[in-house]
Order: C-alpha cells, then sequence, then structure tokens
C-alpha cells in the first residue's frame, strides 16, 4: 500500500502551519523561517524499509522505518518522539508522541497531489504537495 507515496513531492501551498509550529512549542526565529521554506519531501521503499526524506534551504530530515514498527525520531525541531506509521484507509498515519503529547502527519495521495494533515489537539495544519515529473 505505501507505493502510492513513492516519488518525489514538492510543497505548493501550506495553510496554518505557523500556528501548528506555535503548538508544538518552535520559537519565533524558526517559526518564521519555517514558514518561509518550500521544503521537497523524497519517499522510497525498498523491501519493508520506507525511507522518508524532506529536504529545505534550512534543514533536511530523513526517517528510515517499516510500518507498524515504533522508531526513536528526531524532529525538524530537535523534539525526540516516539513514532509508529501504518497504513489505514489508504492514508500513511504518523504518530508521534513525546512527553505526554501526541501529534499525527496524515499523508494522503490523489493523483499527483499529497495533502499532508498535521494535527496537534485542535490545531490542524494542511499542506499541499505535487508529485514532480
Amino acid at each position: 500500500m505505501a507505493e502510492a507515496f513513492v516519488g518525489t513531492w514538492n510543497l505548493k501551498t501550506s495553510e496554518n502551519f505557523d500556528e501548528y509550529m506555535k503548538a508544538l512549542g518552535v520559537g519565533f526565529a524558526t517559526r518564521k523561517i519555517g514558514g518561509m521554506t518550500k521544503p521537497t519531501t523524497i519517499i522510497s521503499m525498498e523491501g519493508e524499509q520506507v525511507t522518508i526524506k524532506t529536504q529545505s534551504a534550512v534543514k533536511n530530515t530523513e526517517l528510515s522505518f517499516k510500518l507498524g514498527e515504533e522508531f526513536d525520531e528526531t524532529t525538524a525541531d530537535d523534539r525526540k518522539v516516539k513514532s509508529i506509521i501504518n497504513i489505514e484507509d489508504g492514508k500513511m498515519v504518523h504518530v508521534q508522541k513525546w512527553e505526554g503529547k501526541e501529534t499525527s502527519l496524515v499523508r494522503e495521495v490523489n493523483g499527483n497531489a499529497l495533502t499532508l494533515t498535521l494535527t496537534l489537539g485542535d490545531v490542524v495544519c494542511t499542506r499541499n504537495y505535487e508529485k514532480a515529473e
């Protein structure tokens, strides 16, 4: 099921990202820089191993994991979290837990578009990506 997500995705639009970063506890300067970047996400698969690379002018991150297996992740804003990623109803659902908090990052592909919905409490951010040719 994860094959649908494989590809290179370029950020086109973002709604409420500053509010989401604020809810995470990201500082003002980092939020301003984060809000200006247009990251590229590269998703690949090798056997059961899924890799998600996020590249931007500010910071690059890389996650490698197996679906359904918890792993340690250091986020782009330097939180140390426990993550688990599953495919549910055709969506890639990524849950991060740290210090009694939890956020979800849900990726959904529709043709050449990928929608990333970030949720923390009642704060919801939507980021729309387009598949690179």
